[in-house]
């Protein structure tokens, strides 16, 4: 297994320290993979998570978006009792997933067609943060007016 000592670039920058998690966390070798899913980029500002979940009902399912993390649990109610299955391939086991979502990335949908949960997401940024032009004024001129620019 690989480490790498990131301590070099935490010298000189300022509130990175949650890049140090999440690559701890992309080097993490014990990820589950149930159920598969997938990420999606569909514009500048969209995205979509796309989960694959037979066997669960709308009942069954929790989507929760705390902070910069998105979490969808699953815990099917019925465990197949009074059925004798002569083969099971459809896993209804309990799952939860976490995603860690990039600052102003909220939950704007979420809908489950035919097993398939589809959750959709995009990034609002506040005006206030976006970048604005600032007028520079000059001895006995009149300043310019400050502009909204838009990202």
């Amino acid at each position: 297994m690989r480490n790498y000592d990131l301590s070099p670039l935490f010298r000189s920058t300022v509130g990175f320290d949650r890049m140090n998690r999440l690559l701890d966390t992309a080097y993490n070798t014990n990820v589950p993979s149930y159920p598969p899913y997938n990420i999606e980029k569909l514009g500048e500002d969209d995205y979509r998570v796309t989960m694959a979940v037979a066997g669960f009902s709308l009942d069954d399912l929790e989507i929760t978006q705390k902070e910069n993390a998105l979490f969808i649990k699953g815990s099917a109610d019925s465990n197949g009792e009074g059925v004798t299955y002569l083969h099971r391939g459809i896993a209804a086991r309990p799952f939860e997933r976490r995603f860690a979502l990039a600052e102003h990335v909220n939950v704007v949908d979420a809908s489950l067609d035919n097993g398939i949960l589809v959750v959709e997401l995009k990034r609002e940024v506040p005006e206030a943060l976006k970048p604005r032009k600032i007028a520079i004024a000059s001895a006995g001129a009149e300043p310019k007016s400050i502009e909204q620019k838009a990202a």
